[in-house]
């Protein structure tokens, strides 16, 4: 019987999948079924192809004076490459071939049938590319004792599907530090005043929307029990109409209202709360004015920008282009009186593998890099959720070398290599990224690029390089 072998082989030691194999079909008979192949093996390593089989001629009868030759060979349309060839001969003429030892081929294996039930049949011949879909064919023929040829067939042992040798990339994954989680939750806040009064009127105009706005940010920190507020801060503003001093004023005595009417909701201690004010919201002006379709918008725009005192710079606005001042007076400086606010808290850290896994799904913004890395360790390496877990870290910190590496190689594990590409731009020149980058040459066939940059990086201490350095030399040739 045949032994399917279905495995691809390797060679012990080395990254590269280099030796690439078939099998044969079960119980293969020739010459009647006189003969049977067993094992029938081809595979390749490198630059040798191996062919192994075991030929039982257990039930193979020959006459003394006769012998059966077995020449197998690899040939397609275009090219024939012939084996050793293994004689299995009756007494007499074992003898005639010993004294005379003219073997045709020299090649030729010589068995006397009596001596013999299995043949191993092992020949390792230099592999070249037409070989890979190539057929293993033998010619049987049985002679006789004038070195005559009684019967001769040719006979199909195997069709050849050898894989081309392609590069196996060893990914470099980097373990973020441990620091600690300090994250920002961000907002503004539009409080109506009484014209030129600095005093907080809860149930003024929209005032009771606005100030939830402010108190909602803050529940949502201070109600999480795995979170701690360490900072609360307010910026007040004002638009740019009236003096400037007056409106310095308004900025920072309405800024301090609105953080006395914060501390009262939750009695922080003082030195939580830190407040500060723009007079004048100019930059917001300039914003606006720059999406806008005013007539003289590049005009204003050029008095926005200028150096004039800001008094001075709103007059000029004022009297020069009266109908578009008149219009950012009813539609632009309203939303320029604003308070921003940030609150600034801490998340407790994770330890527990099965707890990172459900933030993950459900408040991956509460944990860091290095949880999240922690996590993919207990997952099967490319597997779906560990590839899911790296690409949840890039955007969640979208802008971290270490992040966009990791993601870079996920992405180039799936063959994504537009993706890879453009978190690789964003992953620093640490050696790591060198080498992730020398794996995304090579997987895009640039091997000149590829070597390149695994040699540079091999300089700096990856050691993994000099593994796919030798890849890249064997794909060259």
């Amino acid at each position: 019987m045949i032994t399917i072998n279905n495995k691809i082989a390797k060679i012990a030691g080395s990254v590269l999948l280099s030796l690439l194999g078939v099998a044969g079909v079960k119980g293969q008979p020739l010459m009647n079924g006189q003969v049977t192949i067993q094992n029938l093996s081809v595979s390749r390593s490198d630059d040798k192809l191996f062919i192994s089989m075991d030929i039982d001629v257990s039930a193979l009868e020959v006459k003394s004076n006769r012998e059966v030759i077995f020449s197998p060979a690899l040939t397609n349309d275009d090219h024939t490459l012939s084996l050793p060839a293994v004689m299995i001969a009756g007494r007499n003429r074992y003898y005639h071939h010993l004294r005379n030892n003219k073997l045709r081929p020299a090649t030729t294996e010589l068995y006397r049938r009596s001596n013999v039930s299995v043949v191993e049949y092992r020949t390792v011949v230099p592999y070249e590319k037409w070989m890979n879909t190539a057929r293993l064919v033998t010619l049987n023929e049985i002679c006789g004792c004038s070195d005559e040829t009684l019967a001769g067939e040719n006979e199909p042992l195997l069709a050849l599907q050898l894989e081309p040798k392609v590069f196996v990339p060893d990914f470099v994954y980097i373990r973020p530090k441990a620091e600690p989680k300090i994250n920002v939750l961000e907002g503004s806040a539009f409080i109506d005043f009484p014209v030129n009064r600095t005093e907080i009127h809860e149930n003024y105009r929209r005032n009771p929307v606005e100030l939830q706005k402010i108190l909602n940010t803050i529940d949502a920190v201070r109600n999480d029990a795995d979170t701690r507020i360490i900072a609360l801060s307010i910026k007040g503003y004002a638009s740019p109409e009236s003096p400037y001093s007056n409106n310095e004023r308004l900025a920072k005595g309405r800024t301090q209202t609105l953080k006395e009417y914060v501390q009262r909701q939750y009695n922080f201690p003082e030195s939580i709360i830190s407040t500060d004010y723009e007079p004048e919201d100019w930059a917001g002006l300039e914003r606006a004015v720059e999406n806008s379709d005013l007539q003289n918008r590049d005009a204003i725009l050029a008095l926005i920008r200028s150096n004039m005192e800001p008094d001075a710079k709103e007059w000029k606005i004022k009297k020069t282009y009266p109908a578009d001042y008149s219009w950012l007076l009813k539609n632009i400086y309203p939303g320029l009186r604003h308070s921003d606010y940030a609150v600034k808290y801490e998340v407790r850290a994770y330890t527990d593998v099965a707890e990172i896994k459900r933030l993950l799904k459900m408040q991956p913004q509460k944990l860091s890099l290095n949880e999240m890395y922690l996590a993919a360790q207990e997952m099967a390496p490319g597997s779906e959720e560990y590839n899911e877990t790296f690409e949840i870290a890039v955007r969640m910190f979208p802008d971290d070398e270490i992040a966009n590496l990791n993601a870079a190689n996920t992405a180039m594990h799936l063959r994504n290599l537009k993706n890879a590409e453009r978190y690789l731009a964003k992953a620093g020149d640490t050696p790591e990224a060198i080498y992730a980058r020398g794996i995304h040459a090579a997987l895009s066939e640039d091997y000149t690029a590829a070597q390149r940059l695994f040699t540079e990086a091999k300089g700096k201490g990856i050691v993994r390089a000099e593994e796919m350095l030798k890849q890249i030399e064997e794909l060259k040739k």
